[in-house]
């Protein structure tokens, strides 16, 4: 199984957090982390290439495995589950509680909806992941 992992990108803890779910897919098949494969854009840079990148391994996941959380999801989280849902590619949420996750406008709907399926822990995404692979 092919596994992409999304997440915010922005501080060194949320990569850090990224790190931890990757090693849980790794169980399950390959994985693409998109900072450790492709670095984090900065200022000046060429986008061209981590998009393009970034988008074929979209194309190429069996899965989508993605971290949103209280603070919100990053732009570029929102997209990848945007291009994944429009090609049919399932989506594991890791979210921090379930039970509140449509409250308080927490999640956008167009990143959380009835097709997402939501883990809470890394457990819940072990369990989800080899339901996949089955």
């Amino acid at each position: 199984m092919n596994i992409y992992v999304a997440g915010c990108l922005r501080e060194k803890k949320d990569r850090d957090k990224l790190e931890e779910v990757d090693k849980v897919c790794r169980k399950f098949g390959k994985t693409y982390l998109p900072h450790r494969d492709m670095g984090v854009f900065e200022d000046g840079m060429n986008s061209e290439p981590i998009f393009s990148e970034n988008r074929d391994r979209i194309d190429w996941c069996d899965v989508i495995v993605a971290i949103l959380d209280w603070k919100g999801i990053s732009s570029g989280t929102a997209w990848e589950l945007g291009y994944g849902y429009a090609k049919k590619i399932p989506i594991i949420a890791l979210v921090e509680d379930k039970k509140t996750i449509n409250k308080d406008y927490r999640i956008c709907v167009m990143c959380h909806n009835k097709d997402t399926i939501v883990v809470e822990n890394l457990k819940e995404l072990e369990k989800e992941l080899a339901n996949l692979k089955s």
